[in-house]
């Protein structure tokens, strides 16, 4: 697939969103849940791979695409994940740690300071440290993670300059225990709520803000009910590809190595598409009306420092997996 561009994700949009029906039943007919709008490059991936999938196969394990929700939101579909009710399911892994308390490590506030190290560590010990502990949940996690991007903050009300300016600040968190311990410890009001309803609780004021990847902000049209956007970088955050363990075990080994090397190669080809689509979509939020301010991140990981959110979450998480995180972002606590 050639490189994404704001014109494949337009025309993308306008396609339907699920592989089209077979002329004949596949041995093995799975679904795919995620979150992400039906433009974004996790569905555009996706669907490819699944495609593909579907083909080196021939037809025998055939999968469709359930995107932006369609099956319900993340808590719901991680119980339907579990019950076998869905056989694949993209899911944040800060929001995973409702079930599997570790797997929000990649997004401790303020931990990487660039991709080098993401990668570095998603691709390496602390990715498989995760891997480990998500299996001993009951459930598959596939060796590479999606890219969901840096989370920045925006605001109805006023820009985010410094700490300070978090201090009773309503801002929308996914139902994840990191986020709500984070935004705390600035002094802010977090309100745990799933992503398919961000949209309308901004619109009704039910909160001032949210937080998300520049990529989600402009897809789901956040900057519709935003005014500002503070580019804290404040937490890295990807999607684990999870599958069902009932329902993978159920695949012969020849599939199951087809279905992960063509779902470990859309991760990747979907990680340069977030990369690419980012670099130009800050200047088209720009164009849009929103006002961008950079804060300083280093007066945030200060201000977590002090307030004990770092020694904190080094204790939920233990020892060995906080020296894992260090070795690739350096010291924190």
């Amino acid at each position: 697939m050639a490189g994404i561009t704001r014109r494949t994700l337009i025309g993308a949009a306008a396609t339907a969103s699920l592989l089209p029906r077979r002329a004949r039943a596949a041995s093995f007919a799975y679904k795919f849940a995620n979150n992400a709008p039906v433009d974004h490059p996790l569905n555009l991936r996706a669907r490819e791979a699944a495609k593909q999938i579907e083909q080196e196969s021939n037809g025998r394990l055939a999968i469709e695409i359930f995107p932006d929700s369609q099956l319900g939101g993340d808590t719901d579909v991680l119980s339907q994940l579990r019950s076998g009710g869905v056989e694949f399911f993209t899911l944040s892994g800060l929001i995973l740690a409702t079930l599997v308390p570790l797997a929000s490590i990649n997004g401790v506030g303020f931990a990487f300071r660039g991709y080098d190290q993401v990668w570095a560590a998603m691709d390496g010990e602390l990715g498989a440290f995760v891997r480990t502990a998500i299996a001993k949940a009951g459930l598959v996690a596939f060796e590479r993670i999606w890219d969901n991007g840096y989370r920045q903050i925006t605001s109805s009300t006023h820009p985010i300059t410094a700490p300070g300016d978090l201090k009773g600040f309503k801002i929308r968190v996914p139902v994840s225990p990191l986020w709500t311990s984070m935004f705390k410890a600035f002094g802010a009001s977090p309100a745990s709520i799933n992503f398919n309803e961000v949209y309308s609780a901004l619109q009704t004021g039910v909160v001032e803000g949210e937080e998300n990847p520049l990529t989600l902000i402009a897809l789901a049209k956040l900057y519709e009910v935003q005014k500002y956007c503070s580019l804290t970088g404040h937490m890295w955050d990807g999607f684990w590809l999870l599958a069902n363990p009932a329902a993978w075990d159920a695949l012969p080994k020849d599939l199951q190595e087809i279905a992960a090397r063509h779902w470990n190669a859309a991760a990747l080809a979907e990680r340069r598409d977030i990369a690419q689509l980012t670099a130009g979509v800050e200047g088209d939020l720009r164009r849009k009306g929103m006002i961008f301010n950079a804060p300083d991140a280093d007066a945030f990981r200060a201000t977590l420092k002090n307030a004990g959110f770092y020694a904190e979450w080094r204790g939920r998480y233990g020892a060995e997996a906080w020296a894992l995180l260090e070795k690739y972002a350096g010291g924190l606590a």
